[in-house]
This record gives structure tokens, sequence and C-alpha cells, in this order.
């Protein structure tokens, strides 16, 4: 069974969502990220995905205080991601909370740092964000292109221990018009064993099934549950 992952994202500590990471389109959809978090758990939700879009945009961690929030009054595996490209950063996200620390632009910007994270704390507690467009890794809140191409960079970072990767298709990414299905299958064929968690672009109910059907573990739902594309209690069925 796949796993639903609902998404979070933070800016001046309300939850918001962007569209294809464009800042100034933001749209808040509650100033207390801990109502949305509890509701999400009231429906049988088990984990979260909470970005700190602040921190991303700075290059380091901002809303920490939130992370803690949620963590401290729900019982939701949070994966956090968002600006965390020091030992400080990541100390301050676990410290918080966060059970799962998601490293992209470190993973280019500074691999070897990258690398010791996966040595020291394992392949369950990094997981690899690989954001991309046109086939193309973006970094710092996809603010900044890189030549780097999606494909050799999963494998590479495969090669070196990690075994899960977020990977969003920036141009989907909130325009709830459905998922790159062929981005995910090609990754999915040339590696049938990586742990691969979709994002960016889900609209309805029949995109999990796809992605499910296609050998994906998981899924990151965001717009779609805001805009009530998709109901929290047709998540109930996938909960576990």
């Amino acid at each position: 069974m796949i796993e639903i992952i609902p998404a979070i994202d933070i800016i001046e500590g309300k939850a918001v969502r962007l569209s294809q990471g464009n800042y100034e389109q933001k749209k808040i959809y509650n100033q207390d990220p801990l109502e949305i978090a509890k509701l999400f758990e009231n429906h049988g939700i088990k984990r979260l995905h909470l970005v700190d879009l602040d921190g991303a945009k700075a290059n380091c961690i901002i809303n920490y205080k939130i992370l803690e929030k949620i963590a401290s009054n729900t019982s939701l595996i949070i994966d956090f991601g968002g600006g965390i490209k020091s030992d400080t950063d990541l100390k301050i996200a676990f410290n918080s909370g966060a059970k799962m620390i998601i490293g992209g632009s470190i993973a280019i910007k500074n691999p070897k740092k990258f690398q010791n994270w996966i040595s020291k704390f394992g392949e369950n507690c990094i997981l690899l964000g690989a954001d991309c467009k046109n086939n193309k890794i973006l970094v710092n809140g996809w603010l900044e292109k890189t030549d780097e191409e999606i494909f050799s960079f999963i494998k590479k970072w495969r090669a070196h221990g990690i075994t899960k990767v977020i990977c969003t298709d920036i141009s989907k990414d909130g325009m709830l018009k459905g998922v790159n299905i062929e981005l995910y299958k090609v990754i999915k064929q040339n590696d049938i064993n990586i742990h691969l968690i979709a994002s960016g672009g889900i609209s309805c109910i029949d995109d999990i099934y796809i992605l499910q059907k296609i050998g994906l573990s998981g899924v990151i739902i965001g717009k779609a549950i805001y805009e009530g594309q998709i109901q929290l209690k047709e998540l109930e069925k996938y909960a576990c």
C-alpha cells in the first residue's frame, strides 16, 4: 500500500502553498499549521511532510518552532526540509522533533557533508530531495538551476547509501493538473528497489492509484487536499 504523506509548507509561521515554487504566488491556508496537522492525524494519517520555505530561501532553518509545536502535540512522523545546510541546522531539526531530514541543496552544494550525515544517521533518517524541472535539479528553494540531471543525481546518491528519495517535478507542483508519470516510471525502471516518493501535481484520487500501480512507495499531497479536490475521508483507506 502506498504511503500517504500530506504536506504543510511554512512561510512566516503560516501554512501556505505555492505554484511551481513561485514565492510571489503563495496562498495562505491557515495561520496555525498545528490545526491542519491535527486534522490530518484525526483522519488516520501517520506521516507529515513539513517544509520550511523561509529556511529554503535563507539557506538556514527558520521555522523550527512550528516543527517543535506539531511534533509535541501530535504523534505524526515528520519528515522535514528547507534550509538545512549545516550540522547545527540538522541538530535543531532533530531536536525539534523531526524523524527524517530531507537533503536536496546540500547534496549539490556540499556533498561531503551530506555523505557524512548519511553515514552518521542512516538511510532511514536522511532522505534525498530530488527537485527537478525539465529533468534538471533545482536548489535553494527552487530558485537556482543546476546542470545536474535528475537520473544521474539519484543514481549517484543511491551508490552513496541513500535508499529513500522524494522526487518533485516543480513544473507540476501546485498546478493540480496531474503528476509526471513518465518521470517516475523511468526512475523505477532504472532502479526497481528504490523507495520513491512522488511530489508535485497530485490532482485527484486516481493519481494516487496510478502511482501505486507503477510501484511508488509514497506520495506527497498538498494543494489537492487544501482545495478540496481530494477529501481526507478518501485517504483513510490508505492509512495503515
